[in-house]
């Protein structure tokens, strides 16, 4: 006879598992679509967006509560389909798997995911809670577009400060554009801490890290997760502003001087090995040496 609580653990995993729906395929218009927006309201108010490349989520503060700790760091999937599937995935209550299209094994924790920031301060990164009050600006054809408030947080006892974020992503390639605006209870200088989370994939493993100092470029080469693969990231900040590379438990961090109330912008990357663009780290690291990104607000 098996113990109780095997039977029991057997017959929720046999609820779970029938609670899923199968991927339900993409409509010849929704194929046409390049690029998108989503509010999940149905999951906590996840935001979803994606290209044809690439795919990203951020959290609504709904989950703070149903899934802790929630983090206002980014999500990255992995796709292989040039439309618009998040949606459809979440749905099936099973984003994890594989049904084909793409496949969601990043695990944002409490880092900052692909390029979420925070404050650095006294060697410490102070960060916000999850977003409220989206905007969706464009969605459906060649640029997914949007914008988020992130409410006040404590930098430490220095200073309160609040952030309001345009998210800009065209089809055509792996970078979100952010342009943030950081206001302050303080008018001196800010340093921001843009990062990249440690430990994401792979069972813990530490991926392979790039430090360009001169052209302002932190990426990331995940290890590989069993079959799911790799996934990669990467930041770019403004050389202009750019302040240097630090590390906390979580995250590799690149940092940059920002003034309060004047909006700034970086750009935010991520890939996946089976998603038919970048197979290999050096791919991966070339395609970023290529970027030109445009800084002005």
């Amino acid at each position: 006879m098996r113990p109780a609580f095997l039977a029991l653990g057997l017959l929720v995993a046999s609820a779970a598992a029938q609670d899923h729906q199968p991927l339900r395929p993409a409509t010849a218009e929704e194929q046409k679509a390049r690029a998108a927006v989503t509010i999940a309201d149905y999951r906590f108010d996840d935001l979803l967006w994606e290209n044809d490349r690439i795919a990203y989520r951020i959290y609504g503060r709904a989950l703070e509560a149903a899934e802790p700790p929630s983090s206002s760091g980014i999500d990255a999937w992995g796709k292989r389909v040039r439309w618009p599937f998040m949606d459809r995935q979440l749905r099936t209550g099973d984003q994890h798997g594989d049904h084909g299209e793409g496949v969601d094994f990043y695990n944002v924790g409490t880092g900052r995911g692909v390029g979420g920031l925070g404050i650095w301060h006294d060697n410490k990164l102070w960060t916000s809670r999850n977003y409220v009050r989206p905007h969706i600006l464009h969605t459906g054809g060649a640029v997914a577009d949007f914008t988020v408030d992130y409410d006040a947080w404590p930098v430490d006892v220095a200073r309160t400060v609040r952030e309001t974020r345009r998210f800009t992503l065209p089809a055509g390639t792996n970078f979100t554009r952010m342009t943030s605006t950081i206001a302050s209870s303080s008018d001196a200088e800010l340093v921001v801490g843009i990062g990249i989370s440690k430990r994401p994939v792979g069972g813990g493993k530490l991926g392979e890290v790039k430090k360009d100092e001169a052209a302002a470029r932190l990426s990331w080469w995940g290890p590989a997760d069993g079959e799911k693969g790799r996934m990669a990231a990467a930041v770019i900040v403004d050389p202009a502003a750019f302040a240097g590379f630090a590390e906390d438990a979580d995250n590799y961090l690149i940092l940059a001087r920002v003034r309060p109330g004047r909006p700034f912008v970086y750009y935010s990357g991520a890939a996946w090995d089976r998603g038919g663009d970048f197979a290999t780290r050096e791919a991966w690291n070339s395609y970023i040496d290529a970027q030109r990104p445009d800084f002005r607000p």
